[in-house]
């Protein structure tokens, strides 16, 4: 991969995880508040709906977080654009669709035909 691509994809990786990382401290913050009483058990029971929901926004991109310090990881160590299965290149189409895949689209889709054929 030249030069270019690989600042390229880790200024995006380090913007994306910034991002994230703000969310979560705004989510973290938001949580803390002082809670409010609702004496209609609808509009409680719909708050918590609300925030059972972002918590599970927020472990998704916990998740994402993980995945994108590696990814700027194998940047560093020279693998990042790689796959892991095959060690062929990865296509830059499929990094910019992609930025944190580890596996060639070949590898990935076979993989998955894979998995559905034991109903994974």
């Amino acid at each position: 991969m030249k030069k270019k691509d690989v600042e390229y994809f880790r200024k995006l990786l380090n913007d994306w995880l910034q991002e994230l990382l703000s969310q979560a401290d705004d989510t973290v913050s938001g949580m803390t508040l002082p809670k409010e009483n609702f004496p209609d058990p609808t509009d409680r029971a719909s708050l918590e709906a609300d925030r059972n929901f972002m918590l599970r926004i927020r472990d998704r991109e916990s998740k994402l977080i993980k995945k994108i310090k590696e990814a700027l990881d194998r940047i560093e160590n020279d693998t990042y654009g790689l796959c892991e299965t095959c060690g062929e290149d990865i296509s830059i189409q499929r990094l910019k669709a992609r930025p944190v895949t580890t596996q060639c689209i070949d590898c990935k889709t076979r993989e998955e035909a894979l998995e559905k054929s034991l109903g994974l």
